[in-house]
């Protein structure tokens, strides 16, 4: 084996990995999307992994930002009721709530795009613009858990998505 000195992108899944850069969050990994959203749980009932990829990634893609816990307060509210006992009650989507790159595909390379806030609009209209190195990208995929590959539609056995980002070379 030859160990490569950065990770590159494997140009034969370099739009299966955009996507997937447009499933989850950019900072925890998780998807952007929670259960609580009805659209999200019909896409994760669907059986074929190719069908629920896709839809499960159309509703990801027009997220700006990552759904946040708010079921924090829900749980102080309910202290001393059987909280723990509820099987009506949500397990936490464990979301972080920050803003998310609209991500362009260039060439061989991709490129994030942070729009500015509402209030530092004014100073720049354009959002700040850098390139998603393949280093940062298998970090982001590398803390993708098992369950959330599964009801993202890939496979945990055959397609983990940190192997479409090369490290070594056969």
């Amino acid at each position: 084996h030859i160990e490569l000195a950065k990770p590159v992108y494997h140009v034969g899944f370099l739009n299966k990995i955009k996507k997937v850069l447009e499933t989850v969050c950019y900072n925890c990994s998780k998807i952007k999307l929670d259960e609580s959203n009805p659209q999200f749980a019909d896409a994760c009932k669907i059986r074929e992994p190719k069908a629920r990829f896709n839809a499960v990634w159309r509703l990801c893609k027009a997220k700006s930002t990552c759904d946040s816990d708010n079921t924090a307060g829900d749980e102080e509210n309910n202290f001393g009721d059987d909280a723990g006992t509820n099987p009506e009650k949500k397990k936490s989507h464990g979301g972080c709530g920050n803003k998310q790159p609209t991500i362009r595909r260039e060439g061989l390379r991709l490129i994030g795009t942070w729009k500015p806030d509402k209030d530092a609009q004014e100073e720049a209209s354009q959002g700040e613009k850098k390139p998603i190195l393949p280093s940062e990208v298998l970090s982001i995929f590398k803390h993708i858990t098992s369950d959330e590959i599964r009801k993202m539609g890939l496979s945990e056995d055959y397609a983990r998505p940190e192997w479409m980002v090369i490290t070594v070379l056969p």
